[in-house]
């Protein structure tokens, strides 16, 4: 981080994460195409990338923080049990809108 400064750096990679916005649902077209995937399909498939997108975001940005210290945790915002907990959420669960709601 050249000129940054590690929690500066934190705040600009949260707000990128944060806000990542799901994919958008897929058109119904009015017409059968027996090649063609359902829609539900597509939609599960994109969600399933952007929910991981999103905690691969949290993991790259997140825990690293973690060996910094106890002082650069509190710079965020959140406890070190607070992002351990999301960490271990299931990957359904979107870890960065968790840690949102709870604090």
């Amino acid at each position: 981080m050249n000129e940054m400064t590690l929690p500066q750096h934190f705040r600009q990679a949260w707000t990128k994460a944060s806000g990542l916005a799901p994919p958008p649902k897929p058109r119904q077209n009015g017409f059968y195409m027996p090649a063609m995937p359902s829609m539900e399909l597509i939609r599960a498939l994109d969600m399933g990338w952007w929910r991981c997108r999103r905690r691969l975001l949290f993991r790259r940005h997140m825990l690293p923080l973690l060996g910094y210290g106890e002082q650069m945790v509190r710079e965020t915002g959140y406890s070190r049990d607070d992002i351990l907990w999301a960490n271990r959420l299931p990957l359904k669960v979107d870890a960065i809108h968790a840690l949102e709601t709870l604090a």
